[in-house]
């Protein structure tokens, strides 16, 4: 091992070692089962902000997204980001706040339990249901995550594929169990801000190899299709073919996800003070769409990186998914200062990972302790079983993902695709109308989840194959049915009580 591997292993490690203590400091401030699922409703606007958008970008910002574009051009790159930013903002626009004010009325710390409080599901039927959901697509989540780390590590030293994954999962596992959601959300914000150096300085040092961002564009230029979003690309195969208005469409279905994606909501829920959450949307909004550019820039500079021979030739969006891996290799054999800068933006892929990975963690172990055995079982725990109890649902959640991300061909994108699909689908619909509309109930948000979370699986297995028309993004056709299972199984089925119907509407002028 040289001396410059050396130095990318100290970088990476003193990041990691300033996490696991971010950990300690902040398990210090879990007095009880809320400050561990929630932080006691205590974040600040731009923790806030920062830690749902690093939560939600994972190991797919700049992995997955970088090895799409490279390989497949900018017309799905580029629409999968614009309908992400689209749903980024109206997100917060629209659900941020007032899901903040109702679930702080109805008392609920996790989502399961704020569809069982807004219903008045006293049996608990709604929050099982959603906890079955919320295990049963955050495990290939999570696993997407570890399988990030597997590759960036199996890249960079040669490791074994396996043995990266296990110690990463092990540190992510390690700071979670410590400091719960309050350490999640702050290592969020501060992974954060590593994401960010590593995009930015990773897209400026990468076009500098290849003579600047004009010979980066001259080598696609030519590639018919490549710099066109209305035309598909292949690398791979050098074929080009359209990408039409379905294709769009389905694209920007991407957007439609973060209605239900639980460990962003639970980020609104947690906020200090409501009135500050237009600082976070702003601030959230604007963070989205420059990661991302530079995300699917960074794509296009490795085509260059790639035909000049500096990167390896890649087969397949999934194998250029170590693209940022490969360019921070190429950065660390300039001198010992680059071998240092390369460890500070692997740390930035690490974080990226990390980010997504431990709030996934935190919000299924609160379904399995909170949602399940607490709230239906109605097991009578202390206030240290029931952490213990979270604590160690974290460890086997991330066991389970663990297995799950054993392929080391899988791709990251694909991945966490299907999971964003999933809870999109199911708890999306149920949140917007629960939130806005006070003649569902309690029957229509179960039909929601039921239909959403069941046409993914139906969709991606069954009916997309068929190709043609129905070769799109299951999110979209499985949103849309959900949203129609849940009006027309309200308005066929008992309003509901009427006490319901006042705390809705209290909620509304609140």
């Amino acid at each position: 091992m040289g001396s410059n591997d050396i130095l990318i292993i100290v970088a990476i490690v003193l990041y990691l070692a300033f996490m696991i203590a971010v950990g300690v400091v902040t398990s210090k401030k879990n007095k009880s089962s809320d400050d561990f699922y929630l932080g006691g409703r205590k974040l600040g606007p731009f923790v806030t902000a920062m830690s749902a958008e690093a939560s939600d970008m994972s190991g797919w910002l700049l992995m997955g997204l970088p090895g799409l574009a490279l390989m497949t051009g900018l017309a799905e790159a580029v629409w999968t980001a614009v309908g992400l930013s689209i749903g980024t903002y109206i997100n917060w626009l629209i659900v941020a706040k007032r899901l903040r004010v109702y679930s702080e009325k109805i008392n609920a710390v996790t989502i399961p339990e704020f569809f069982s409080k807004r219903f008045g599901d006293t049996k608990n039927v709604l929050s099982v249901i959603a906890a079955v959901i919320i295990i049963v697509f955050f495990i290939p989540y999570t696993a997407s995550g570890f399988s990030a780390c597997g590759k960036l590590f199996g890249t960079l030293f040669n490791m074994d594929y396996h043995l990266a994954m296990i110690l990463s999962a092990a540190v992510i596992v390690l700071y979670c169990t410590l400091g719960g959601f309050l350490a999640a959300s702050t290592t969020d914000f501060i992974q954060s801000i590593v994401m960010t150096i590593a995009l930015v300085t990773v897209v400026g040092l990468g076009a500098g190899a290849v003579n600047g961002f004009g010979s980066v564009f001259d080598n696609v230029r030519g590639l018919d299709g490549y710099l066109d979003v209305f035309k598909g690309f292949s690398v791979a195969e050098n074929t080009t073919g359209s990408y039409g208005a379905l294709p769009v469409a389905s694209t920007l279905a991407w957007g439609l996800g973060y209605f239900g994606m639980p460990h962003i909501l639970l980020r609104f829920m947690a906020i200090d003070n409501p009135n500050k959450l237009k600082t976070s949307r702003r601030v959230a909004s604007v963070w989205v769409v420059i990661s991302m550019g530079v995300a699917i820039l960074i794509g296009v500079v490795g085509y260059s990186l790639m035909k000049e021979g500096i990167v390896p030739a890649y087969d397949s969006a999934s194998a250029a998914e170590t693209i940022i891996v490969d360019i921070s290799k190429y950065i660390s054999l300039k001198n010992g200062f680059f071998a240092f800068l390369a460890g500070i933006f692997l740390s930035g892929i690490l974080a990226s990972t990390m980010s997504t990975a431990d709030s996934q963690l935190i919000a299924a172990s609160s379904s399995v302790t909170q949602d399940i055995l607490v709230d239906t079982l109605k097991l009578k725990l202390s206030g240290k079983k029931v952490m213990l109890i979270a604590r160690l649902s974290v460890i086997v959640i991330a066991l389970i993902a663990v297995i799950f991300a054993w392929d080391p061909t899988s791709s990251v994108f694909r991945i966490v695709s299907f999971a964003w699909a999933g809870f999109g689908a199911a708890f999306g619909p149920v949140m917007i109308l629960a939130l806005f509309w006070k003649r569902m109930n309690r029957q229509g948000a179960l039909a929601g989840m039921i239909v959403g979370g069941g046409m993914v699986f139906l969709w991606k297995y069954v009916i997309a194959p068929m190709g043609g028309a129905f070769a799109i993004y299951e999110l979209l056709p499985a949103f849309i049915l959900a949203l129609i299972a849940i009006v027309v199984v309200s308005l066929v089925t008992a309003p509901p009580e009427q006490e319901i119907v006042e705390e809705f509407e209290e909620v509304g002028r609140m």
